[in-house]
This record gives C-alpha cells, structure tokens and sequence, in this order.
C-alpha cells in the first residue's frame, strides 16, 4: 500500500539527480523485488531491528521509537488517570440519580465530549488558556508543565465514554436480585454500591481499557501536533508524508504489539473480576 503511492522516501521538493537517488536506493535495498525486501524486513524483526529511517540521517527506526515513546506514554498516562477519576464517578452519580438533574448534566456532558472532535477541544484550549489567559505555552516541549493541555484533551472523550459505560452497568447492575438482597440484609449504601454493584458494573469498562490504553499511550497524532508535542503520533504523521518506509512500518508494528499486550491483559484482569470468565 505505501509503494503504491507515488514517488518514494527521497523524493524531495528540491531536484535531485537521478543518479543519486539511484544509489540511495542501491545502498538501503529499495531496487530489490518486493518479496525480497519483505523477506529481508522480516529476518530484521525477529531480531527486534526495525531498521534505518530513510529520513532522519543517522538514525535508527528503534531509537526514534524509544526517544518518541516516553513523551507520549506520558501525556497517555496522566489522560488515562484524569478519565477514569472522571468517568467513573460521573457514571456512578448518574446511575444513582437516574431522570434526575445530575443524571441528566452528566449524560450532556458525556453526549458533548463523545461528539466533539478533538481537533475542535484543543484549539479552544488552546485560545483560552494560552492566548486568552496565557497561562501555558504551546508549542513547544517541556516536560509535565507543558503535557497538562494535552492531557486534558486527550482524556475527555474516554472520560465521556466511561462513563456511559458505568451508567448503563450500574443500571443494570443495581436492578439484580443479589443488591436487593445485600439491601435486606441492611448493608449500608456505600457498600453496596462500592463493593457489591461497581465490580460487575467495572466489566464492560475494563474490556474498554484495554483498546483505550494502547491507543492512548501512544499518542494522538491530531492533539500532538496541536500543541507541538513530539510523541510517536508526530512522527507517525510525518514517516506517511515523508514516505519514510520503515518508520511507518515500525510504529505500526509497534502499536500493534502494545494493542495485543493489553488486550491480553485485559482478558487476565477480567478472569479475576468476574469468576464467570475462565481463561482455556
């Protein structure tokens, strides 16, 4: 699919000599047949070399990976925690005061950070606190001082679907016999609730957390370049418009492998909460 789009990783806007791009092509193998290539590229993997980049000179598709990575496993890390501490509670209030106007402001909001692109959310962030208020700075990279915004947007539209997610577990969750029974037994309502209704009602978000984690820690190509954050998703972006093969190949492989990782262990987890579901 990418040989299929024109030109090639050193196809520049500047003329360059055919004779060179010729012995660029020689020197990293790109005059060989495809199946050969794909044949070379495969040994590599199994070695855990996923090869040059075509673009940054010097340098390794496993380097920029690991330099790439920890700036948005970061900006990942805090959205993850700020949707749960959001989307859970919010879920759980909802459920409890059902046709309610808690229930019904949580829904909205959740309805609205669903349908809102991201896109749209960090560039009103970005008016607002930066160039309204200016109390941050974008476009640049500086550590935690400068991931809070990217965070912020990136967690939202999870924290909206969590808790969706809780809402319509809890519901379901708190009409089952065994609550009316825990009830009965004169068990107070938080621990009814906290013990007994949110472990079941956590399943269909776990099964979520999986897909969510991975997609998440590796970044969003959109909200990093926004806000200038150089995350895998940044350089993702640019290996497709640089027709840089191994890089788009390698990152690929690479979300791929932490996609499997945590659908995995998402399984583990759900075999612990729910007795019903055994690992074969």
């Amino acid at each position: 699919m990418m040989r299929a789009i024109p030109g090639g990783p050193f196809t520049d806007a500047k003329a360059i000599p055919d004779f060179v791009i010729e012995k660029m092509n020689e020197r990293y193998g790109l005059n060989d047949p495809l199946i050969v290539q794909y044949g070379k590229y495969l040994l590599n993997i199994l070695r855990l070399d996923l090869g040059p980049s075509y673009r940054y000179e010097g340098m390794t598709v496993n380097e920029i990976i690991a330099q790439s990575f920890p700036v948005s496993c970061l900006v990942g890390v805090m959205a993850l925690i700020l949707s749960l501490l959001i989307g859970i509670p919010a879920g759980i209030i909802s459920a409890l005061r059902r046709g309610k106007i808690q229930d019904r402001l949580a829904m909205i909001l959740a309805t609205l950070g669903v349908t809102i692109p991201n896109f749209v959310i960090a560039s009103s962030l970005v008016y607002v606190f930066a160039w309204h208020l200016g109390w941050v700075t974008v476009g640049f990279w500086d550590g935690f001082s400068t991931a809070v915004l990217p965070a912020v947007t990136l967690g939202l539209y999870p924290a909206a679907f969590i808790s969706r997610l809780v809402r319509s577990g809890m519901l379901e969750v708190l009409g089952q016999d065994y609550i009316r029974t825990a009830y009965a037994k004169g068990l107070s309502e938080r621990s009814v609730i906290y013990v007994h209704a949110l472990k079941n009602a956590m399943i269909p978000v776990l099964t979520y957390l999986g897909p969510l984690t991975a997609g998440i820690l590796t970044g969003s190509f959109v909200i990093e370049q926004v806000y200038g954050v150089p995350g895998l998703g940044t350089f993702f972006v640019t290996s497709i418009t640089n027709r840089d093969y191994t890089m788009i190949m390698g990152i690929t492989i690479f979300y791929s492998a932490i996609l499997v990782a945590f659908n995995m262990i998402t399984d583990i987890c759900l075999s612990f909460v729910d007795p019903r579901i055994k690992l074969r």
